[in-house]
């Protein structure tokens, strides 16, 4: 339900919102305007000294208004002439014309009533309210996906997109909070939706009849700065009943022209003080830096409603669709699903396909949207989970496990769980393993152990499906033929080859494809990539991709991959054996958990044998602009050490601060690169200690080694691999 609040209302007033919000940021550039232009106020000057100034330059005055900026306007009449003008409050003298120019009075229009009147203000009114619902349901998912409130700011894992969205919603949403409030309340005062409790005090029984004093000898008038004023009325010249009537910040009164006495005065009451802060906050009139702060915030609503719709659309456009699929809350089964690149929704609509040939009905959706309370007709709750790694969630289900925590048990539904992992790393299936633990503490029944298929693997998937079916008391045969990615085709430009005595190596450089307008306004393609994603390569003769990190950005203008031989791998040896000019079908899938951070702080760099490949890319990339340190591990100096001419003249120029390199077979005696960093522990501690991010690429036992040598190297400074991966400061990238 979140969800669908803040994405349907944004989908849908997207161009209103888009036309208020600029039209808002625009108008935030006047206060500003005037506050450099307008003369300033005598320090401690008074109302009755101003009056005397105006007076002075403009005998016939008949009302002197302050706007909240600070703008001082007379008004008067020269015979039958009215006339007004900007006043310099030291002078008296005309600054210029009292009304607003045509382009401000043409954005102030547009803003408040999309010039038309009643009927736009209630348009904005509801564009407003628009605006509101989606900055709370928006800042409640930024705070469910990071994993609560107090991990607000902690580092994220999407795409471009995604980031950037989020990114803007974290610095945006309160100035977005405070614009659709404070508009909802000035639009019900607009329409007296609102009490009207502004001080309007009856005109004086009496008053004195004497000969009226200079402005200046006022003491009523003389009490009030000028700072607090809003509206000064004089009383008509040579008529003794007449009263000055003042209106301040704070309340409204009336003034004895003949002795300068109060003779009334009363207080605005509270609603008319809000309206006072909303008129502020909103405007920013009267306090220009906050104008221009909030008129920077507003235009990240163009910025969220693009990003948005790209999320959205991507979203849509990945999920399988299911035939037949009923709503939530009249399904018998449920199938959630976690997913971090969009396989485990493949196995997840074969389940839901076999289930609806077996007669049950059926609603799927992601586990983002987990909510016990809605399946009022399910009898079964399905949730086919993948882990991202180290047995952390899907950026998609950023959450679910708090919310399983917190969710009631429905009576008479059971839970059943399958993990998808690789049972090659330490934490096989452990987000899956996470949330079989929370349902078991909070007495889920579960019929059946937690599943497991490992590397997408089909016949684990069909031999599962043969248990579930069993339970049911149904004959499911789950036959998944896993779809081909959308690929485009490589062609290799550049090889280097390296003899390495245990198996081949070699970097490969591929021609960077044209992308098409389309495909660079979404990111799609490879129209963005950064060191670090991953490309996914389609053997020939298979359906299932292997992943290679990528040692190149799209700045670089070419595609770059480390690769090493595995006896009987498939996509390897087709590599491996690839002339130049041949091509290659592959694809893109961003890896936004193994991305530097944009800080200046140091960067520590540690990988071994093709791991140096995304290491490579992060110096091209981040050497220019903070200090990087690499600690590097390989078999043999002289048939292993890849990318050695680079990593010389990346010394040479400065963006490689410092260089270690450890060789396990050629040198005596072997080190491995955990060793090395053993050696440099001291001035390991203190790059660290000084906020330096690490990041760890290359096999599962190096990265299992670094953590052990890490955490005794950092343990005498209070540190270690698990609160540096807590606070964003650990990324690691093993296979």
């Amino acid at each position: 339900m979140l969800r669908f609040l803040h994405r349907w209302p944004g989908l849908l007033a997207a161009v209103l919102l888009i036309v208020i919000a600029l039209g808002g940021a625009a108008l935030s550039v006047f206060p500003a305007l005037d506050r450099l232009t307008r003369p300033a106020v005598v320090a401690g000057q008074s109302v009755a000294e101003l009056a005397a100034v105006v007076q002075a330059a403009h005998p016939a005055v008949e009302q002197i208004r302050r706007a909240p900026s600070g703008r001082i306007t007379a008004y008067w009449f020269d015979g039958d002439t009215p006339g007004a003008a900007v006043i310099d409050p030291q002078t008296g003298a005309d600054m210029g014309s009292a009304d607003a120019g045509a382009v401000e009075s043409w954005l102030k229009s547009l803003h408040r009533a999309l010039l038309l009147e009643d009927a736009g203000r209630w348009t904005v009114a509801a564009g407003a309210a628009m605006m509101l619902l989606m900055a709370v349901s928006g800042a409640m998912l930024v705070a469910r996906r990071m994993g609560g409130w107090r991990h607000w700011f902690a580092p994220q894992r999407r795409g471009v997109s995604g980031r950037w969205h989020t990114l803007l919603a974290r610095v945006a949403v309160a100035g977005l909070l405070i614009s659709s409030l404070t508009g909802l309340f000035m639009v019900a005062a607009t329409f007296s939706l609102t009490p009207d409790d502004a001080a309007n005090p009856a005109f004086p029984a009496t008053v004195s009849g004497l000969t009226a004093l200079p402005a200046q000898d006022l003491p009523a008038l003389q009490a009030i700065p000028v700072a607090d004023l809003r509206d000064l009325t004089f009383p008509v010249a040579d008529d003794p009943t007449d009263a000055f009537a003042v209106t301040t910040s704070t309340g409204s009164g009336y003034v004895d022209p003949g002795n300068g006495a109060l003779l009334v005065w009363a207080d605005n009451g509270p609603w008319q003080a809000a309206w006072e802060w909303a008129y502020l906050l909103h405007t920013g009139d009267g306090a220009a830096l906050w104008g221009l702060i909030l008129g920077l915030m507003v235009p990240t609503v163009p910025a969220l409603a693009v990003t948005g719709g790209l999320i959205w659309w991507r979203t849509w456009q990945s999920r399988p669709r299911l035939a037949g699929m009923v709503a939530a809350d009249k399904a018998q089964t449920v199938i959630l699903v976690a997913s971090e690149g969009g396989t485990t929704w493949g196995f997840a609509t074969t389940l839901a396909q076999a289930l609806q040939t077996a007669g049950h009905s059926v609603h799927l959706a992601a586990l983002s949207t987990l909510s016990p309370d809605r399946y009022r007709s399910a009898k079964r709750l399905i949730v086919m989970a993948a882990t991202w790694g180290d047995g952390d969630a899907p950026s998609s289900a950023k959450g679910a496990v708090e919310r399983l925590r917190a969710a009631n048990v429905p009576k008479g539904m059971e839970l059943i769980l399958l993990g998808f992992g690789d049972s090659g790393f330490p934490v096989y299936c452990g987000y899956a393993a996470t949330l079989h633990d929370t349902a078991q503490a909070k007495g889920w029944a579960m019929p059946l152990p937690l599943g497991r298929i490992d590397r997408q693997s089909a016949q684990n998937f069909a031999r599962w499906g043969r248990d579930l079916g069993a339970h049911l008391g149904v004959a499911l045969t789950l036959n998944h033929q896993p779809q081909a990615p959308r690929t485009q085709a490589l062609t290799l430009t550049i090889r280097r080859d390296y003899a390495s005595p245990d198996a081949p190596v070699a970097i490969l450089r591929f021609a960077l494809p044209q992308s098409t307008l389309w495909q660079r306004i979404t990111g799609q393609g490879f129209a963005r990539f950064a060191p670090g994603d991953l490309l996914g390569i389609l053997p020939e003769g298979s359906t299932l991709p292997r992943f290679y990190s990528l040692a190149s950005g799209h700045s670089d203008k070419f595609i770059e991959i480390a690769v090493r031989q595995h006896v009987g791998g498939l996509c390897s040896n087709q590599l491996l054996s690839l002339p130049i000019g041949a091509q290659v079908s592959a694809f893109l899938r961003p890896n936004p958990g193994f991305q530097p951070d944009r800080s200046a702080a140091p960067l520590i760099l540690i990988g071994a044998g093709t791991g140096i490949g995304p290491l490579a890319g992060f110096v091209r990339t981040e050497g220019a602009r903070r200090p990087v340190h690499l600690w590097f591990g390989a078999r043999s100096a002289e048939t292993d050490l890849l990318y050695a001419e680079e990593l010389t003249a990346w010394q040479k120029d400065g963006r490689l601060d410092h260089l270690t390199c450890a060789f396990s077979r050629s040198t005596a005696p072997r080190r491995h690169v955990q060793d090395a960093l053993r050696d440099d522990a001291e001035a390991l501690r203190g790059l660290v200690t000084h906020g330096a991010r690490i990041m760890v690429c290359g096999g599962r036992e190096m990265a299992q080694g670094v953590q052990v040598a890490l955490a005794d190297i950092l343990a005498p400074v209070g540190l270690s691999p698990r609160s540096l991966k807590a606070e964003g400061r650990y990324a690691e990238d093993s296979y």
